[in-house]
């Protein structure tokens, strides 16, 4: 057992150790279908803090020869068929590319000392083997192979740590990429090679200079999406065990969705949660705002009043195929929004092929971006106003409403001031603040027509009434009100004992004035 060569089940074990651990070994019958294949090329990328350097070191534990069986006692994968066939098959490689970026101080010492270090560990395990030429990793790999008959597993963490680290020096990333394809292309010894990082394969024109990989990514994880974080079964059994409100934890954590799973929870904010008895924002906790904020303040036409609609609960039509997979080749406010979703500061629904802020927590993030910078300060004054024109509307001051909706809605009236649907935006934004005792619900769903806005207390905040709002254009905040009770709307709240506050709020095109009513309505929760 070397450093680098079969490093053991060590830091998988430590895992397991821990207080939390949610059994994702079910990951590796994935990768037992494309073993010692053509597609046995994976590269998994996921934001930060998704537990890739875990699933990571699972991997190597799984295929390393010299680890027992015994270390996945308990867990899902040894319920398949294929457990005993592929388990411990390997001589592994585990990499983690930040490691040695850190300790060189250019592209061509990360490679010399990694060609280096490995060498070391591979002639140390395999003395007796006739080497052709013992400074050749290629060379002595295939050396070893020829000798053995044993494939390598070959597993890097961090994979594009280059392209975050050094964003604008193309040399070096080429010459980085170029050293990846010939060390693991068409290569006999290669059995499986499992890389994972948070970007997916930087593109150069219209090729790849690892074509070879079939790449899993927030876009599209495919069967790899239950693995990117926990699902909502893994969250709700958590929830019980640690007596948390599962309703609250949705409204913070969730939000990430994909085909075939559902929806997917940021794990390092369920953990933290469910150990600090309280919820907040943890999965941004380990960077700062200017690192959502440098990428929202690009000057890319449409992506200003894209990521206030989205702040607004919106979610907006993305094209993703012009991202070129870097950190610096933006050519439209569609490729920023594509690097978001890779950062997990935007979800993605590949079906509809729209983007969203996907929680309450990466929500927060957007707001703490936008306080800062003159660009900003129409949005941040409204969002600051909020807490105001929510406590408005529980004093059942309908003029008070009126004023501060009108006064939120001038001040963004960049976003199509005579549109509908932006005075719908406009009030998510407005009442913001809501967000901290309610789910918000943008045209509610019933058996007669919608309402435009529907603000549900979640269960820790069960004191608060409900709200429903039916937003009118060129019509009075009466005829609203009338509409909410003829079309039921307040039969969306079936569900829901207790007060009900009614909001009609109108606009008028010719004089720009808003006004509202407010009334108080009982639900039995029939």
């Amino acid at each position: 057992m070397g450093v680098y060569l079969n490093p053991g089940a060590d830091l998988f074990l430590e895992a397991r150790r821990d207080e939390i651990y949610v059994d994702k070994s079910a990951l590796i019958e994935e990768l037992n279908k494309v073993y010692g294949k053509s597609r046995k090329y994976v590269c998994v990328s996921r934001p930060r803090r998704f537990g890739k350097t875990m699933a990571a070191n699972m991997v190597c534990a799984y295929y390393d020869r010299t680890v027992a069986d015994e270390v996945f006692d308990g867990l899902a994968i040894t319920m398949s068929p294929d457990f005993a066939c592929y388990r411990g098959v390997a001589d592994v490689l585990r990499i983690n590319m930040q490691e040695f970026l850190s300790r060189a101080k250019d592209i061509e010492g990360l490679l010399s000392r990694l060609q280096r270090i490995v060498l070391r560990d591979l002639l140390r395990a395999y003395p007796d083997v006739d080497y052709f030429d013992r400074e050749d990793l290629v060379e002595c790999m295939q050396d070893v192979y020829q000798e053995t008959q044993r494939p390598f597993v070959i597993v890097i963490d961090e994979w594009d740590c280059i392209f975050r680290e050094y964003p604008h020096d193309t040399a070096a990333q080429r010459e980085y990429l170029d050293f990846l394809r010939d060390w693991l292309k068409d290569k006999a010894y290669i059995g499986l090679v499992y890389m994972t990082g948070i970007l997916p394969i930087k593109k150069y024109g219209t090729h790849s200079a690892l074509n070879m990989f079939t790449e899993y990514s927030m876009e599209n994880p495919g069967p790899f999406a239950p693995y990117v974080g926990f699902t909502e079964d893994e969250v709700k059994g958590l929830c019980e065990k640690y007596d948390m409100d599962f309703a609250e934890c949705r409204a913070w954590y969730d939000g990430y969705r994909f085909p075939h799973a559902g929806h997917i929870y940021s794990p390092k904010s369920v953990v933290e949660a469910m150990l600090s008895q309280r919820f907040d924002a943890y999965w941004n906790s380990t960077e700062t705002y200017e690192a959502l904020k440098v990428y929202i303040d690009l000057n890319e036409d449409g992506l200003r009043d894209a990521i206030v609609r989205m702040m607004a609960g919106a979610s907006i039509p993305i094209d993703t195929t012009t991202f070129t997979n870097d950190m610096t080749t933006f050519n439209s406010a569609d490729d920023v929004m594509t690097l978001l979703v890779h950062l997990g500061y935007l979800g993605y629904d590949i079906d509809r092929g729209e983007v969203f802020i996907p929680n309450n927590e990466v929500r927060r993030e957007y707001v703490t971006a936008t306080k800062h910078g003159e660009e900003w300060s129409i949005i941040s004054h409204t969002l600051k106003t909020s807490d105001n024109l929510l406590e408005a509307v529980f004093q059942k001051d309908a003029v008070a409403v009126a004023a501060g909706v009108e006064k939120a809605h001038f001040e963004t009236s960049h976003i199509q001031y005579n549109d509908e649907n932006a005075l719908s935006y406009t009030l998510s934004l407005a009442f913001y603040s809501a967000r901290r005792f309610y789910n918000i619900v943008r045209e509610l769903p019933t058996g007669k027509g919608f309402a435009d806005l529907a603000f549900l207390p979640r269960p820790q905040h069960a004191e608060k009434p409900a709200l429903v709002i039916e937003l009118k254009w060129d019509k009075t905040a009466d005829t609203a009100i009338r509409q909410i009770k003829e079309k039921g709307y307040a039969g969306s709240l079936a569900g829901f004992a207790g007060k009900v506050l009614l909001v009609g709020v109108s606009y008028d095109k010719k004089t720009r004035r808003h006004e509202a009513v407010i009334e108080e309505w009982q639900s039995h929760g029939a």
